[in-house]
């Protein structure tokens, strides 16, 4: 997976490794903590910013870089030239700070991404993050009379909330979806289906034609649990997500989930799936794609990016929700998963903790997003901040799906708060799924099982979705 760890849903990599453990038995002082540094509020400083603290920040210096940062502190310091800020950058987000959460001497602003970064369990049950409410109701940099909670696309505080509270922003935007070409659908006539039932009649179609009309990374098959929790979600609607959030009884045997799992198990069943794609990670199987060995894929807004190398120039990717499976389903079919990745948090110990509110302030602004975007390819999770940027035919579908949306995008949180549920379980049931070794139900009770298991062990620390 390379440096690409940092596009695809962080905060889903909830678990940092070796730093879980010792983490989660280390006290690391609790978030009713008085930060030193408190300056006055005002309408030019309404998070009451001290205006000579010094501001400590550490970046994830992975797929998105550093540079974007360095852009940020000099808007902060354009805002508070009096403050000396400190900026570095590492891979080795845990290993580095780990320490320093458990001195109670951590940074003011921490990337918290990669394969190493922080246990987000072990952080928020130790009290370590600061409750970042405030800036939620704080103005936004470029209106004082909205407030930043206004400016994000929807569910980037549900991604970031733990027990009520919202520790973390997830600063980069995902939208996932099925993937085709808009060049090899014109040059075929071809349109993208709505309902499952015209689905399952182009595949027919494009396997006629010699093309494989999927494929998928079957040593990552959770990419395929995707589309199935997102046609279950908008079949039954929110509350079905919400349940298996919840660990609860039997959420995962749902009407809503047996028959999104059912559909897509027909794309096995029937021959739609790439041969050989079963052996196949996720780069192999894009690049596949690319190369128009099959039709579609399943994957988050990061896949432009990732296979820039390998894209032909006139392939023109796009993305689109997944079908319908009914005519009565509770969404719209525009309605997608879309949700934050590349979580920035605000140490509780800090000396500057208002300084780091106010520094993701910085970077929920318009100009902190739209430069963000120009220099990493990537949209944030600020409202509009992409208009009048030149993006990539991938991009720009994805900013279309999430205005044809309308609001309706959703997204799931059981694999933030759970990683190895998503990560170990879930990819090695639908890894079964589709090779045909299991069959629809038993994946759904194979998972309602592991779900079980996570659910009765005492050792892992529940989260509520309300």
């Amino acid at each position: 997976m390379g440096h690409t760890i940092s596009r695809r849903g962080l905060l889903q990599g909830a678990a940092g490794v070796a730093a879980a453990s010792t983490l989660a038995g280390c006290a690391m002082g609790g978030d009713d903590a008085e930060d030193d540094a408190k300056g006055e509020t005002s309408a030019s400083n309404p998070l009451g910013v001290k205006e000579d603290a010094p501001l400590e920040v550490v970046i994830f210096n992975g797929g998105f870089g550093e540079e974007y940062a360095k852009a940020h502190e000099a808007m902060y310091r354009q805002r508070h030239p009096q403050a000396e800020i400190k900026h570095s950058a590492t891979q080795q987000i845990a290993e580095t700070l780990q320490p320093r959460f458990v001195a109670g001497d951590p940074p003011d602003v921490v990337n918290n991404s990669g394969g190493s970064q922080i246990d987000f369990n072990g952080l928020v049950s130790q009290g370590a993050l600061a409750d970042l409410g405030e800036l939620l109701d704080a103005p936004s940099l470029d209106d004082p009379d909205t407030k930043v909670r206004d400016t994000l696309l929807p569910g980037i505080v549900d991604v970031g909330s733990y027990d009520g509270k919202f520790l973390s922003l997830n600063y980069a935007y995902s939208a996932y979806g099925i993937w085709y070409s808009q060049k090899l659908f014109e040059a075929k006539g071809w349109a993208y289906p709505r309902t499952w039932d015209d689905m399952i009649a182009l595949c027919k179609q494009i396997k006629a034609a010699g093309i494989a009309p999927w494929t998928y990374p079957g040593k990552h098959a959770r990419y395929m649990s995707w589309p199935i929790l997102a046609a279950a979600g908008k079949m039954g609607g929110l509350d079905v997500i919400k349940a298996i959030d919840n660990l609860e009884p039997n959420a995962w045997k749902h009407d809503a989930v047996k028959a999104a799992a059912e559909a897509y198990y027909q794309l096995a069943v029937d021959g739609y799936l790439q041969p050989g794609a079963e052996g196949m990670d996720h780069v192999q199987s894009q690049t596949e794609w690319c190369r128009g060995k099959a039709a579609f894929v399943s994957c988050g807004s990061w896949l432009e990016n990732e296979q820039k190398a390998v894209t032909p120039p006139d392939f023109r990717m796009a993305v689109a929700p997944t079908p319908s499976l009914t005519t009565s389903d509770k969404m719209p079919y525009e309605a997608f998963r879309g949700t934050g990745s590349e979580p920035f948090v605000v140490p509780s110990k800090g000396k500057n903790v208002r300084g780091g509110l106010e520094y993701l302030r910085v970077m929920l602004s318009r100009q902190g997003a739209a430069d963000f975007t120009r220099k990493v390819s990537s949209l944030t999770c600020v409202r509009g901040s992409s208009e009048g940027i030149d993006l990539g035919p991938g991009l720009t579908s994805v900013t279309g799906l999430i205005d044809a949306s309308k609001g309706t995008a959703f997204t799931w949180l059981y694999s933030s708060y759970y990683r190895k549920l998503e990560r170990e379980r879930v990819d090695a049931a639908s890894a079964e799924l589709y090779a045909k070794r299991i069959t629809a139900a038993q994946w759904c009770d194979k998972i309602q099982k592991s779900a079980d298991e996570f659910a009765q062990d005492p050792a892992i620390k529940k989260y509520k979705r309300a």
